[in-house]
């Protein structure tokens, strides 16, 4: 379990109710994300209105969008527009800090 590499505070933070396991930290217009996946984590392809934008902290991940595939190490960035169809692999332990914006309104 991953998760438990996560200093004692930011454990104390609600669980994420997802398909994968996360700390959730809510803010004004984002939900902020400190996730770990087990090697072997599969998240299939789908879609949310959120504009994302991750930094992966530990491992890599395999992100495919608009039928590219790309690797995103540690201390990388990565961005998913919001309503853009994408999944993501991880081969290796690997944890991430994941900011999920609210669609503008209007």
């Amino acid at each position: 379990m991953l998760a438990k590499s996560y200093p004692d505070l930011i454990r104390q933070l609600p669980e994420f109710e997802g398909p994968f396991e996360a700390y959730q930290l809510d803010a004004k217009g984002c939900t902020v994300l400190l996730a770990s996946y087990p090697a072997g984590t599969v998240i299939t392809p789908h879609r949310h209105a959120t504009d994302n934008v991750g930094i992966i902290t530990r491992g890599e991940m395999r992100l495919t969008m608009n039928g590219n595939t790309q690797v995103i190490g540690a201390g990388q960035w990565y961005h998913v527009p919001a309503n853009a169809e994408h999944a993501a692999e991880f081969r290796v332990d690997t944890a991430e800090i994941e900011f999920w914006f609210d669609a503008p309104a209007g």
